[in-house]
């Protein structure tokens, strides 16, 4: 219903600012990423968007249109609603959100605090064919593949080990050694399984 504010800026805070549009002060909630592009002078435009329920109309506003996008996606999943959504964008930067949703990175999205880790596996599930087809997919990289973390896993299971279980490790390990060799995989692998 509102598209964009453009106004005198009347009042600013880290969540929330006060523009005013012909003598009507609009009250609009921000993320922290919008609040810190806000420009210093005084008219301003934001992007917005009307959130309805029965008890309320809540207007959110954001500083680049590809941020609001978000926002309207991370609230179509069953779970998120609007304070969680601008949570995660006061959390991360739109690219973010972007990057983690693409490569399903749980661990990004549950460090948002107010995800658990069956909400953040939602919104991976439910937005990341969304995230692909809207963004460029050269904008949103997929995770890098390891050789030797592969080659790793390979052995493991050759040694008798589940693959979850053992892909599970090799990620552990990878992440926090991204030069290790194969051999060093699979001796802290063995540690660990």
């Amino acid at each position: 219903m509102i598209t964009f504010l453009r106004g005198r800026l009347i009042e600013k805070n880290h969540t929330d600012v006060v523009i005013e549009c012909h003598g009507v002060g609009y009250f609009v909630n921000i993320s922290l990423h919008t609040f810190s592009l806000l420009p210093e002078e005084e008219n301003i435009m934001l992007h917005t968007y009307l959130h309805i329920k029965e008890d309320a109309h809540t207007l959110y506003g954001f500083a680049q249109k590809s941020e609001r996008e978000i926002f309207k996606l991370l609230i179509s999943v069953s779970g998120v609603g609007t304070s969680i959504a601008r949570t995660m964008l006061s959390s991360l930067e739109p690219s973010q959100v972007k990057q983690a949703i693409a490569t399903g990175d749980v661990k990004t999205i549950q460090r948002v605090k107010g995800i658990g880790a069956k909400t953040a596996q939602r919104v991976i599930l439910d937005l990341k064919d969304k995230i692909l087809k809207v963004y460029d997919i050269d904008e949103v990289s997929a995770a890098p593949s390891n050789t030797n973390k592969d080659e790793a896993l390979s052995a493991l299971e050759t040694l008798g080990f589940a693959r979850k279980q053992a892909e599970r490790v090799c990620d552990a390990i990878v992440r926090d050694e991204p030069q290790a060799s194969v051999e060093q995989i699979i001796k802290l692998a063995l540690k660990k399984l």
